[in-house]
């Protein structure tokens, strides 16, 4: 099985091109923080290169500058070629399937807008799919219970469970 799911920051402004067949694809780099600290105290960060094809590859680099966070699934995928020196390059990189819009620096930060609309909160998302739904998805901040005119409490002692 190869799988990668991965959620950290656009390292650099996506670079789309189009292809001779009239095909969208985007190149970009993924900054994701190693999940641990070594002694020296500073944090490890990993450049991943990443490719996104058709309209997924049009919206990233409409939306997403450098800074931007999201979140990609995909998987790894190796090549090689020749370089002008004569010399085999080998390149390493994730091919996206899917990539989710979670906000970006400037959102965390005060603000950023994306079109018309202006989202403020770090919890709002654009969610772009392979089927490419391409509308907002605006979330809920639950600061407090949202069930709290639901009706009374219920208490259940672990006898009343079967199990």
């Amino acid at each position: 099985m190869n799988k990668v799911i991965l959620i950290g920051r656009l390292a650099r402004d996506p670079e789309l091109r189009t292809t001779p067949s009239n095909l969208s694809v985007a190149t970009f780099s993924i900054a994701v923080s190693r999940p641990f600290t070594p002694q020296s105290g500073q944090q490890e960060t990993d450049f991943i290169n990443c490719v996104v094809w058709r309209r997924q590859a049009e919206n990233l680099a409409k939306y997403c500058r450098k800074g931007s966070q999201i979140a990609i699934e995909g998987r790894i995928q190796t090549r090689n070629y020749s370089a002008q020196d004569g010399s085999k390059r080998y390149v390493t990189e994730v091919m996206c399937d899917n990539i989710t819009f979670l906000g970006s620096k400037a959102d965390n930060q005060g603000g950023q807008s994306y079109g018309d609309n202006n989202y403020s909160n770090n919890n709002d998302m654009i969610n772009f799919s392979p089927s490419d739904m391409g509308a907002p998805i605006p979330t809920t901040d639950i600061s407090e219970d949202p069930f709290k005119d639901f009706g009374e409490e219920i208490t259940l002692s672990d006898d009343d469970l079967p199990f």
